[in-house]
């Protein structure tokens, strides 16, 4: 058994013995290998070449813009609308003009396609329509405002109201249309 043993110790020794020769062999060959060459090749490419560096150009000079035009009118002002729209409407020779100054009835603040005839009723020999906007009901008579385009009651009938509109058109003319409610019929 001791035999065994002094051989083991001898073969591992032998095998470190053999690493280190192969270490050595390759640490020899790592050498120069011909870099040497190369080196001296740079250093030549060096010495030759031209640094050139193109000169900036001198920045332009900054002006800074005055705005001329701050003590004028602003283009955006309310009273400025204001008053192009009073010389508009004093200038406006239309016989269709609408009266700006009376006060508004409360279904002029619908549009017609809102409104909906629900029925007609007669009290003390008039005759009056009733009109649903959103789930309101309210109750007309000729001669009363509807709508949003200056809409006034011109008939009533069991089927139909009739309404004369005031608008304007692109021109920015008054021109009037004849336009009209119908008798909803209610889903039962």
């Amino acid at each position: 058994m001791i035999e065994t043993a002094t051989g083991a110790r001898a073969h591992a020794g032998l095998v470190r013995a053999g690493l280190s020769l192969v270490l050595l062999a390759l640490l020899a060959a790592c050498g120069d290998g011909g870099l040497q060459a190369e080196r001296n090749w740079m250093d030549g490419v060096r010495q030759q070449a031209r640094v050139s560096v193109t000169k900036v150009a001198e920045p332009k000079k900054f002006t800074p813009f005055t705005y001329g035009a701050k003590d004028s009118v602003d283009p955006f002002s309310p009273t400025k609308l204001t008053v192009a729209l009073a010389k508009q409407q004093s200038s406006s020779a239309s016989a269709f003009k609408p009266d700006m100054t009376r006060r508004r009835e409360a279904l002029e603040a619908y549009p017609l396609d809102a409104l909906h005839m629900v029925g007609t009723l007669q009290q003390k020999g008039l005759n009056y329509a009733l009109v649903q906007a959103d789930k309101s009901l309210y109750q007309t008579k000729v001669g009363s405002y509807i709508g949003q385009n200056f809409g006034m009651i011109t008939a009533i009938s069991d089927t139909e109201i009739s309404i004369k509109e005031v608008a304007q058109d692109a021109s920015g003319e008054w021109v009037e249309r004849k336009s009209k409610l119908e008798l909803q019929e209610t889903k039962k």
